[in-house]
């Protein structure tokens, strides 16, 4: 006797999706950012908890506690996608962003200081209000005063990374080193700056961003000797004293 073969049909095993799990998380993160920054520039730090979070994203607290880790981390992670132009670019490496890498490839190191100026408006227009926000708190909060050091340190890194590839295109003065070409860059691209051109004098954020990119050139890029002029080339007991 033979036994029939079993024709039922089996489904073979499911396919686990990672593209969609990848893209659901995005977009959850992208959310608690989103309902984060609201509430902090609406309530500040102090005054905002991660349930005023959780509520506004529809999303659970031990979720916010698990992407970010604490309330500090959490406002770090807003700053960085307001500096960034939103969630999904501070998303993606600061190298692989289109404005950076336009950066990295060029070979003038006027236009890569050009290039530079030209997000400055934009980065300290959305991340201003924010900085404020923590600037409040970090008295309050030692853990907040951790994250504006971060965020300080990054900024710097930056600096130096672009003063280094001025440098290695041969179009830096000869006299500066990475370092403080760095801190020059980090000095004249700061809110601090920005404040008080565009908010306190009312600067158009184009003549900002013009007034940055030729004050970086000059500092930092070799520049042509500015002649003698004619009175000072006289011998001294020739010169006129009017």
């Amino acid at each position: 006797m033979s036994i029939p073969p079993n024709r039922r049909h089996v489904k073979p095993p499911r396919r686990y999706d990672s593209t969609r799990r990848r893209a659901q998380a995005a977009q959850t993160r992208q959310d608690i950012l989103q309902a984060a920054q609201l509430l902090f520039l609406e309530g500040g730090y102090t005054g905002t908890t991660i349930n005023d979070i959780s509520a506004a994203a529809r999303v659970a607290v031990e979720t916010i506690y698990r992407g970010f880790g604490g309330k500090a981390a959490l406002f770090k992670g807003v700053m960085e996608a307001a500096i960034a132009g939103g969630a999904a670019r501070a998303a993606i490496p600061p190298e692989e962003r289109p404005v950076v890498r336009a950066m990295i490839a060029e070979k003038n190191p006027r236009r890569v200081l050009e290039l530079h100026a030209a997000t400055q408006p934009g980065i300290h227009a959305r991340a201003g209000p924010l900085y404020r926000v923590l600037m409040e708190a970090v008295a309050a909060d030692p853990e907040v005063a951790d994250v504006w050091n971060q965020l300080e340190a990054q900024r710097l890194t930056g600096m130096r990374r672009i003063a280094e590839q001025l440098k290695n295109l041969g179009g830096m003065r000869p006299e500066l080193s990475v370092e403080e070409a760095g801190d020059i860059l980090w000095t004249v691209n700061s809110l601090a700056v920005y404040h008080l051109l565009v908010l306190q004098r009312a600067w158009s954020p184009e003549r900002y961003r013009d007034w940055i990119a030729s004050t970086n050139a000059r500092a930092l890029l070799p520049g042509r000797k500015r002649p003698i002029p004619p009175s000072d080339r006289l011998p001294i007991h020739e010169r006129r004293h009017d």
